[in-house]
Formats: C-alpha cells, sequence, structure tokens
C-alpha cells in the first residue's frame, strides 16, 4: 500500500493551496516537509497565476501541533545531523514567510502549536476558526518558544508574550484574535466559502472583509492588566515573586504551571523575549538557532520529551533543578555566536 506524502500541493485557481498531511500526528512537521515547502514557497513566489497562497492542515484536530519532537529525540540521541538540519531548515522556512512577496493565509483549526505557529503566524492573514487552541509550549520539554517567538511574543499587546512563553498558557480563538495572533475569525462552516473566493482571484481583505466575524475574548481582556504588571518584572525570579504575592486563583495557577517548566528553559525564554524586542525579524531567527544548537547538544530537551511523550510519566527530573542554579553566565552561553555554523539567512 502506497504511503500518503507528509505534504500536499494543489492549483485551485488564483491560489496554490498547501496541506499539512500527517493528520494522526496531528500534522507534525519533519525536515522532508521544511525542505519541500520552502522549494514549493520558491516556485509559486514566480508565477504569476498564483496570486496567493494558502496553508491548512489535514484532518479535524490539528492546523499543526509542532515539530516531530520524537524524531528530533532520537537523532539527538544517536548524535546524528538531522535535529540540527530540522532547525535550520526549519527558520529559513520561517523567513521565507515572513517575506513572502504575496498574501499568504494560514487556516487555523485545532492545535497550533510551536512548529505550527512558524509556518502560519508570520504570513500576512492568520484565519482561526471557533476550535484554533494556540500556545508555546516549549519550555515544558525544555526547549524555548522558538519559530521566531523572539520576535512575535514581545510585539503582543503589554506583557502577552512573556506570559505565553513562561507559561505554555494555551488561548482559545477570541483571545488569539484580541492578542493579534490570528488576524480574522471565520467559522468553520466559512472555509469553503473562503477557500472558493481566494481560488476566483479576490483578495483576501476584500474576502476576509466579507466573510469573517467578530468574537470576544474569552479570558485575555480580564486578565491583561495583572499579566502586563506581574510579567513586566526584571527576571523570572521576580515574577515569581509578585504571583507568590498576589492571592488570586489565577496567580496561583500561573507560579505553579511555570514551576513545572525547565529552569533553564524559562530564563532562556525569558532572556530571548526581553532581546527579541530590540531586534529585525532575521537577528531574531540567528539568535534562536544559535540557543537551539546549544539546547540539543545539552540534556533538559531529552529529559522533558522522555517524560512527556517517551515514558509519559510527567515528572521531567531537570539538570539544574532549580531557578537559583541557572547563573545568567550560564545562560549567556547559549547565545554566543557559532562561526561558520550560522543560520545562513
Amino acid at each position: 500500500m502506497s504511503q500518503e506524502p507528509e505534504i500536499l500541493y494543489e492549483r485551485r485557481g488564483a491560489i496554490g493551496l498547501i496541506t499539512l498531511n500527517r493528520p494522526k500526528a496531528l500534522n507534525a512537521l519533519t525536515h522532508a516537509m521544511c525542505v519541500s515547502m520552502k522549494a514549493q514557497l520558491a516556485a509559486w513566489a514566480n508565477d504569476d497565476a498564483v496570486k496567493c497562497v494558502v496553508i491548512q492542515g489535514a484532518g479535524e484536530r490539528a492546523f499543526c501541533a509542532g515539530g516531530d519532537i520524537r524524531t528530533l529525540y532520537d537523532s539527538g540521541r544517536a548524535g546524528t545531523p538531522y535535529a540540527v538540519e530540522f532547525y535550520r531548515d526549519e527558520y529559513l522556512l520561517n523567513a521565507q514567510i515572513k517575506h513572502y512577496p504575496k498574501p499568504y493565509v494560514a487556516l487555523l483549526r485545532g492545535f497550533v502549536m510551536g512548529g505550527g505557529v512558524g509556518v502560519s503566524l508570520h504570513g500576512s492573514h492568520r484565519v482561526a476558526d471557533e476550535t484554533m487552541l494556540f500556545a508555546m509550549p516549549e519550555t515544558g520539554i525544555g526547549l524555548f518558544p522558538d519559530v521566531g517567538g523572539s520576535f512575535f511574543l514581545p510585539r503582543l499587546p503589554g506583557e502577552t508574550g512573556m506570559y505565553l512563553g513562561l507559561t505554555g498558557t494555551r488561548f482559545k480563538t477570541g483571545d488569539a484574535l484580541f492578542a493579534g495572533l490570528a488576524t480574522h475569525f471565520v467559522p468553520a462552516a466559512g472555509r469553503e466559502a473562503l477557500l472558493t473566493q481566494l481560488a476566483d482571484g479576490i483578495s483576501p481583505d476584500a474576502t476576509l472583509n466579507e466573510l469573517s466575524k467578530p468574537l470576544k475574548a474569552e479570558a485575555l481582556f480580564d486578565d491583561q492588566k495583572k499579566i502586563d504588571r506581574i510579567f513586566a518584572n526584571s527576571s523570572v525570579e521576580t515574577i515569581l515573586a509578585a504571583l507568590d504575592a498576589d492571592s488570586s486563583d489565577w496567580a496561583g495557577a500561573t507560579a505553579k504551571a511555570m514551576r513545572t517548566k525547565s529552569p533553564t528553559a524559562t530564563k532562556l525564554a525569558f532572556r530571548q523575549i526581553r532581546n527579541g524586542k530590540t531586534l529585525g525579524f532575521d537577528d531574531c531567527m540567528r539568535m534562536e538557532f544559535r540557543m537551539v544548537n546549544r539546547v540539543i547538544a545539552g540534556h533538559d530537551f531529552y529529559e522533558g520529551v522522555r517524560a512527556t511523550i517517551i515514558d509519559k510519566d510527567g515528572a521531567p527530573k531537570w539538570k539544574p533543578a532549580s531557578l537559583v542554579e541557572v547563573g545568567e553566565r550560564d545562560i549567556d552561553a547559549y547565545f554566543e555566536p557559532l562561526g561558520d555554523k550560522e543560520l545562513p539567512l
């Protein structure tokens, strides 16, 4: 029996349609998918018949839940080059989408996390339906919010980006719209009408002006002031102290969530988000590539994946085990240049 392709390409009228086609794996990205998609985007950029690119995920459960973490784990453990090559080509793809010369419309349903954020958020139009669930949960597996998180997280309203990056909080569609992560809300029942109009050559702006609907925030509107006050603090430790001093259920749950994450990854995420506020997109991607090279040479990523995906015991043994043991010089090392191994942007 022939195996289904991992990624599908189709010309539908005026659109180039990409379908991430691993529904059983929540459309998780592989290295081959990143390389293939980069080549196809380059071809469509030079095709005058393609007026815009649309990307979607197969199945009902996810647009894309991230990278294929199990394969990255196996590569790192075996010392093969796959992990470094995956991140290099994934980040180059993220940059290509950010700089794409044509409208790039991501149709977001179900899980939109990690690598799925990287192939959607940097495009011109992010169209969510009512099922979308957005998160950057990387610190929970000893990683950091990558795929351009350094750039877009500090540019969200107030301290929303720091809150997302340090806690892994999941946003439903209304909160994603309120934060500017999604640009439009089109209910699932309107997806085919949207595709039809785009295929007919109607511009994404005109189409979405007709089909998109208003949607209120679920929680972010009420939480924004305390997020901005607490997550504006000058370190992870002072953020946690501010949460501990707040008697609300929200603060208690937020502090508890943060304390389950890798201490090293949490401090890395804090530093990258603060740094990224003053960096251009390409410099953010170069910074993240330096960081990820050090992460996959370390301990916590493999321990986080083991606890979450391999053994599923939910009890990672982080090294170091506490924030106080992670010094600023330890974090500095993740940001050092890579010499001739820098991201080739």
